[in-house]
C-alpha cells in the first residue's frame, strides 16, 4: 500500500469532488489502497473509497461519495425506528458476509444518536457493532451533504476511545472541502434532488426508499454489500500495518 504523507499544506483527494487535508501525524490512502486495506481489516473490498488515518492506526476513517442529488435537511428523525430497522438487516448482511468468507457483525445499538447539524450540513451518529468473537467496535458516520450528492465519512474506532477518537476526527474534518461546483450553498433550480431525507441516510440512502423492488430486499443486499465496517483484531491490525508509516515517504 502507499500512503500519502501528511503535512503542511497536504492534502489527500477523494476523486474528483473533495479534498481533505492530512495533518502531519496522518497518512492517506488512494482508492486502490483502501480496497487493500479494508480486506486486510475483515470488510469486503470496496471501489471509489478513500481512507485516512493516524500513524498510529488507533482509528481509522473511509471517504466516499454517494451521487444522490440535492438531499433537502428539513426533516426530523426517530432514532428509536431507525435502529429496529437497522437490526432487522442483520440476518441478510451477515448471510452475505459468510458467503464472502467474512466475519459476521452484530448491531448493539446506538453509540451515539443521530443528530443533524444545520451550520455545518453534517448528519452524524454512532453504531456500536459486535463481532462473532464478542468484541466490539464503533462506526461513527458523518454524512456531509453537497450540491450534487452526500459525501460518506466513516470512522473506525473502539468503544473505549470514542471520545477521543471522534474529537480527533472532527479535527480532520475541518480540513475538508467540497471542489468548486459540489459544495451545498452552490446548489440551483433545475439540479437533480434526491427523493429522500436526513432519516433515510442513516439507513443507506436510496436503498431506503425501494418502492418496486420491496424495502427490505433491496435494503438487506445494501447492509449486506458491506456497509458497516469492522476491525478485525483491532490492535494487532493497528500494530502490523502501522509499520508501513515511513516519515518522508511513501511506502508499497
Amino acid at each position: 500500500m502507499r500512503w500519502e504523507q501528511g503535512g503542511s499544506g497536504a492534502k489527500g483527494s477523494i476523486g474528483s469532488i473533495a479534498s481533505v487535508g492530512i495533518p502531519g501525524d496522518h497518512g492517506f490512502l488512494g482508492d486502490s489502497d483502501t480496497s487493500k486495506f479494508l480486506q486486510l481489516a475483515g470488510n469486503p473490498p470496496r471501489k471509489d473509497h478513500y481512507l485516512i488515518a493516524p500513524k498510529a492506526l488507533s482509528w481509522f476513517a473511509i471517504f466516499n461519495f454517494d451521487e444522490t442529488g440535492y438531499v433537502k435537511d428539513d426533516e426530523k428523525i426517530n432514532a428509536s425506528e431507525l435502529l429496529s430497522t437497522i437490526k432487522s438487516s442483520d440476518e441478510a448482511g451477515n448471510k452475505e458476509r459468510k458467503r464472502l468468507g467474512l466475519p459476521t457483525i452484530y448491531t448493539e445499538g446506538w453509540a451515539v444518536e443521530p443528530h443533524y447539524e444545520p451550520s455545518t450540513k453534517r448528519l452524524e451518529w454512532g453504531l456500536r457493532l459486535r463481532d462473532e468473537q464478542g468484541q466490539y467496535v464503533v462506526n461513527y458516520t458523518t454524512r456531509l451533504l453537497g450540491r450534487t450528492g452526500v459525501m460518506e465519512a466513516t470512522l473506525v474506532t473502539a468503544p473505549e476511545t470514542l471520545t477521543k477518537d471522534v474529537a480527533e476526527f472532527r479535527k480532520v474534518l475541518t480540513g475538508f472541502d467540497y471542489n468548486g461546483g459540489y459544495r451545498y450553498s452552490e446548489f440551483k433550480q433545475g439540479d437533480k434532488v434526491a427523493a429522500y431525507g436526513l432519516a433515510a441516510l442513516v439507513l443507506g440512502g436510496a436503498a431506503a426508499v425501494a418502492t418496486k423492488k420491496g424495502f427490505w430486499a433491496v435494503l438487506g443486499g445494501f447492509f449486506a454489500a458491506g456497509w458497516k465496517f469492522i476491525i478485525a483484531a483491532f490492535v494487532a491490525l493497528g500494530a502490523g500495518i502501522g509499520k508501513i508509516f515511513k516519515r518522508g515517504k511513501a511506502t508499497e
